[in-house]
């Protein structure tokens, strides 16, 4: 009942502001279901973060084949053997991360630019890094068509994180490496929350959060991602 409510809410919210701008799209209702079936019926409850997901639209950020497929649960290929997260991933990823508005945010595998775009409505600033550069300039591209501005995009390695807009306040990796990348650990500010899938076949997400005496890992579920390429293949 909780969850239901939180919905109810959210998109009573973005109505009255639809209302009082511009009509929805051709892909509100299947936006609107996604979030209230495959999302908060499943758990998640920050409705900042379901008024995002609510509101990027997914369907511009997938192969224009893909875009009938866009809200369903499930990921999707976005070329060069990368996917695109399913939705309830994405959400339950950026919940753990509990953004307030007034973080500087790194994503390590812009992908398709998706999770950017949940990320830049949540966030002050998101940097972002993709080592395949035809994608990487494709989500740069495609996020500054949709008007996110405070997303920066990145071609490069990002093992090795962005350490001129270091520290940051919350980091996220969407593709899975055998280990936690120390350099990521070291740019994360006090404070700060790494969230990350870590392992080969068998993948685990975890929570890193630093605080004025230390790091501390949590253990939050099982998840299957594509393995991080670059220096990640060859550190140990």
């Amino acid at each position: 009942m909780r969850a239901r409510r939180l919905v109810l809410v959210v998109f009573f919210a973005l109505g009255c502001h639809m209302q009082n701008a511009t009509p929805p799209d051709a892909w509100a209702e299947a936006r609107e279901r996604m979030v209230r079936e495959q999302i908060a019926g499943r758990g998640i409850l920050d409705p900042r973060v379901l008024a995002a997901v609510a509101h990027v639209p997914r369907h511009e950020l997938v192969p224009v084949e893909m875009r009938e497929q866009a809200y369903e649960d499930r990921p999707l290929p976005i070329g060069r053997g990368q996917t695109i997260s399913q939705p309830y991933v994405v959400a339950y990823m950026t919940e753990q991360l509990r953004l307030r508005g007034d973080e500087r945010v790194l994503e390590v595998g812009t992908g398709s630019g998706y999770q950017a775009a949940v990320l830049a409505e949540l966030a002050r600033e998101v940097y972002s890094i993709e080592i395949v550069p035809e994608l990487g300039e494709r989500a740069r591209a495609d996020l500054a068509r949709l008007g996110y501005s405070n997303v920066h995009v990145r071609v490069g390695d990002g093992y090795r994180g962005w350490p001129e807009h270091a520290p940051f306040d919350a980091i996220i990796v969407t593709a899975a490496p055998g280990h936690v990348p120390q350099p990521l650990i070291d740019q994360l500010a006090v404070g700060g929350r790494l969230v990350l899938p870590v392992g080969d076949f068998e993948q685990e997400l975890l929570r890193i959060e630093r605080d004025a005496t230390g790091i501390r890992r949590e253990h939050l579920i099982g998840v299957r991602f594509v393995p991080m390429r670059g220096e990640a293949e060859t550190q140990e």
